[in-house]
């Protein structure tokens, strides 16, 4: 397992150092997009990212950016696509909000509230059709149960029983609105339970328990063909879009932000490898390689070219330009 945990901490750590490479960069506006910040998440991205096998395939919402980075890797391509740049995944025209590399297995990020759950499951209905062994994850927050594409997604997935992971990232706020006064019910995994699916549900920032949480549900599938829901909470650290903390909006406590930074996913993982045997002088290397190769992608996307004006409608249906 200690290598599993390495493999865990070198994701936590690189997309918690690529986010804070964007805060250290924002403000000096050359990247233009808005940004939905990952700090806080990280576990359950790197949890369920490393269950996969590298052939599945995951959707996400507009939170993207440890998404791609868990499932990729890839700075070089992330950073160029935040700067807007031919290099990124989408050649500069999908910034943070629609990051997507189907050939790496990221089917689409969607910044419309509960989109991508169709789409993964008609992915997911696609791969039973074509007996692919593939699994499909779908991530979403717990705001998006409140969307009729949820509860239309799943009582299909379940109704034909289809190979797909619903990974609800639930941070309690659907923007500032807590969930008691969003849902007439009082838990998400008990009304999750009435469908024929298989349920779980974890409290945690540790992404060991995350991915043995993951790994149980897959092989719950694969055992009875059922889809699974996974209700995973964690606490949003910054805003709900920008790069700055918003707790003098009212709506939730610096108080409760401590407790959950107390248990923060990356001093966490970290804590655990060195309990695990790794050395503190190699675990400090295995960072700076990270730090090195995040500044490298930053100053690269900083110098590249922006795509050919002339391919803005590439690859768009209709353009009325």
């Amino acid at each position: 397992m200690q290598a599993t945990n390495v493999e865990l901490y070198k994701k936590l750590y690189l997309i918690r150092r690529a986010e804070e490479k964007i805060q250290e960069h924002y403000s000096e506006d050359e990247m233009k997009t808005p940004m939905h910040m990952s700090m806080g998440e990280e576990a359950i991205v790197a949890g369920v990212c490393q269950a996969l096998a590298p052939q599945d395939q995951v959707l996400g919402t507009w939170r993207t950016h440890a998404l791609f980075l868990a499932k990729t890797g890839a700075t070089d391509v992330f950073f160029a696509e935040m700067y807007g740049k031919a290099a990124g995944c989408a050649r500069g025209r999908a910034g943070s909000m629609h990051l997507s590399w189907p050939e790496k297995g990221l089917l689409m990020c969607s910044a419309i509230v509960g989109t991508p759950l169709p789409v993964a499951t008609g992915a997911a209905l696609a791969n039973k059709y074509r007996r692919s062994d593939r699994v499909v994850a779908v991530f979403f927050g717990d705001g998006a149960v409140d969307a009729g594409a949820f509860w239309e997604s799943f009582n299909f997935a379940c109704l034909k029983k289809l190979p797909i992971l619903f990974v609800c990232e639930d941070n309690a706020f659907a923007v500032h609105t807590p969930r008691t006064d969003r849902h007439g019910f009082e838990s998400i995994c008990d009304v999750a339970r009435q469908f024929r699916s298989n349920v779980f549900e974890a409290d945690t920032t540790d992404a060991e328990e995350v991915y043995n949480l993951t790994r149980q549900a897959i092989a719950a599938m694969r055992d009875n063909g059922s889809p699974c829901f996974l209700q995973l909470h964690y606490y949003r650290y910054l805003e709900h879009v920008g790069v700055y903390e918003d707790f003098d909006a009212g709506y939730r406590s610096r108080d409760d932000f401590l407790a959950w930074r107390a248990r923060d996913p990356v001093a966490v993982q970290r804590k655990k490898i060195l309990q695990g045997g790794m050395v503190e002088s190699e675990l400090v290397q295995l960072e700076r390689e990270i730090d090195e190769q995040i500044t490298v992608s930053v100053k690269r996307a900083k110098s590249a070219e922006c795509a050919d004006p002339r391919e803005l409608c590439d690859g768009v249906y209709k353009c009325g330009l």
